[in-house]
């Protein structure tokens, strides 16, 4: 249980951090704002022609009475943009660090640089485009996972009790779990740690995973502020990183032991 409570003091210390570093907290602002009004768009896309393009996939109820043919179709509208904003929740943070991939690289790298106890952070050898390139494939997988409890999810949602009780907290542990993953890749990735090894250790580590996930996914369901709270998202996940690979940090030292800087 005491894992629950230092992922999330990593949470507080990322935003921290990004609060005393104005220049890589403005940078690092830009992706979610992207991401957020591209998703802004679709869904208001999908408000205005969803039930348009239900119409057009079921022509099987052209025919039915009413109110049976209008009860369906708004039922399914209804389930339609609720999977929508499900998966913009899931993939909101997917999509704005691969939208951000160099701005939150730096940003992590930063961060690793400013609590290591030797001022020195890893890095990657490999060229953007490799990184990008990994970047992506690694969110799609993720993706696909977090498609598939969603769905799950979804459908548990209409068992009687269980399904307004018991599924919704579920359903933010699983969102708390898969965002962790999604943020601490940045770090990991730079020091080569691929998809499989990044479940594992995350497994390895469940409630340090879900004290700083669950209480961020929460606060993402407000997207305006998921664009606010992501910089420091990623500079605290870089220090859960840390912390999953046993690397210390430079307040954690013995005064003697810390580098002497002019």
């Amino acid at each position: 249980m005491r894992d629950l409570g230092v992922g999330f003091r990593h949470l507080l210390n990322g935003q921290r951090w990004v609060a005393q570093h104005g220049r890589q907290y403005g940078f690092g602002l830009l992706p979610g704002l992207i991401t957020l009004v591209l998703y802004v768009a679709v869904l208001v896309a999908l408000g205005v022609w969803g039930s348009d393009a239900v119409t057009w996939a079921t022509p099987f109820a052209d025919d039915w009475s009413s109110p049976w043919q209008g009860v369906f179709r708004g039922f399914l509208t209804v389930v339609l943009f609720a999977l929508a904003l499900l998966l913009a929740v899931l993939t909101f943070t997917a999509a704005t660090l691969l939208i951000g991939q160099p701005f939150y690289e730096s940003l992590s790298e930063r961060t690793d640089a400013d609590v290591s106890p030797d001022g020195t952070a890893p890095s990657s050898d490999r060229p953007m485009w490799r990184d990008l390139w990994i970047s992506a494939r690694d969110s799609l997988r993720i993706l696909v996972r977090a498609c598939v409890w969603g769905i799950l999810l979804f459908a548990l949602g209409f068992l009687p009790v269980v399904g307004q009780t018991v599924v919704p907290v579920l359903g933010f542990f699983v969102t708390g779990f898969f965002l962790t993953e999604e943020l601490t890749s940045v770090a990991l990735q730079r020091r080569d740690v691929d998809l499989r090894a990044r479940l594992a250790l995350l497994r390895s580590r469940k409630m340090l995973a879900w004290g700083f996930g669950v209480p961020l996914g929460l606060a993402f369901l407000v997207p305006v502020v998921a664009v606010f709270l992501m910089p420091g998202a990623v500079a605290g996940a870089t220090l859960l990183t840390r912390d999953l690979l046993g690397e210390p940090l430079a307040e954690e030292q013995p005064e003697s032991d810390r580098p002497v800087t002019a």
